[in-house]
């Protein structure tokens, strides 16, 4: 019996429970904690809405938390898009005029580019991308704007380049920003990537920057991929969006993590 012990304690070992034995019944968990039922699924509901176990009938089970499966850019392109325009303004605010910036493939940085091409203000900012999209994004403020493709083999499901050859220019580059998508952001295992050539290629961009900026719609937070990109302390900043888990928001907050949330575009 475990009664009266703090419920973020309570909820820590029976997170524990649930990763030891793979499944946990309500039943059992009232009778080892000695709580009621509806306590305990007011518990297991708060473990799930910070994505470290599903909810199941009748108990509760081990989430996987790697994301494998790589989906396509359309296929991304109308999930939490006011919160990915949102966070691209967010974004583009923070570039000035002369700064050289490096824009990551994928649709939160493809919501920077247009507010980019929004913003009448900015002249002579160079952007290098290894993105087909962004760059078509930004062809209409050019001159104004310097383009730079990093070249290197096409992903079509990207519309990405990436090595060989892409990352050669990233190793001669020194930019101001580098803004970085991603397909998780978890507190112990930092920033990650479905795709392992992708991942290789943030990573030089990174290197390359004064200063990371991860853009990630609140979906993203709490998950993790198969490849790691960088861990928290290579951040300097993470935008996201309303959507995203308060308890991983404190928890990123409290590892030294920047975290900004931008409002969402309203619609029309």
């Amino acid at each position: 019996m475990e009664e009266g012990i703090p419920a973020e304690l309570r909820r820590d070992r029976m997170l524990t429970l649930v990763r030891e034995r793979e499944f946990m019944r309500v039943a059992d968990l009232s009778s080892i904690f000695g709580i009621s039922e509806v306590t305990v699924r007011a518990d297991l509901a708060s473990l799930a809405d910070r994505g470290v176990l599903q909810r199941v009938h009748g108990g509760a089970m081990v989430r996987d938390p790697i994301l494998r499966v790589e989906r396509s850019f359309e296929e991304a392109l109308d999930e939490y898009s006011a919160e990915k325009a949102g966070i691209g303004r967010y974004a583009a605010d923070t570039v000035r005029s002369g700064e050289t910036i490096i824009l990551d493939v994928g649709t939160s940085t493809t919501s920077i580019a247009k507010a980019l091409v929004a913003r009448s203000d900015l002249s002579d900012v160079t952007v290098f991308t290894s993105s087909l999209t962004i760059a078509l994004e930004l062809e209409p403020v050019i001159p104004r704007f310097t383009v730079v493709i990093t070249g290197g083999t096409l992903r079509p499901k990207q519309h990405s380049l990436v090595d060989p050859m892409a990352g050669f220019i990233f190793d001669n580059v020194h930019a101001s920003a580098a803004f970085i998508g991603c397909n998780g952001v978890h507190p112990e295992s930092g920033v990650t990537n479905v795709n392992l050539p992708e991942a290789e290629m943030k990573r030089k961009m990174v290197a390359a920057a004064q200063r990371t900026v991860v853009v990630a719609d609140g979906s993203k937070l709490g998950n993790i991929s198969v490849a790691k990109v960088v861990d928290l302390s290579d951040i300097d900043q993470l935008i996201t969006g309303p959507s995203a888990p308060p308890e991983v928001v404190a928890d990123l907050a409290s590892r030294g993590v920047s975290v900004e949330i931008a409002e969402p575009e309203a619609r029309a």
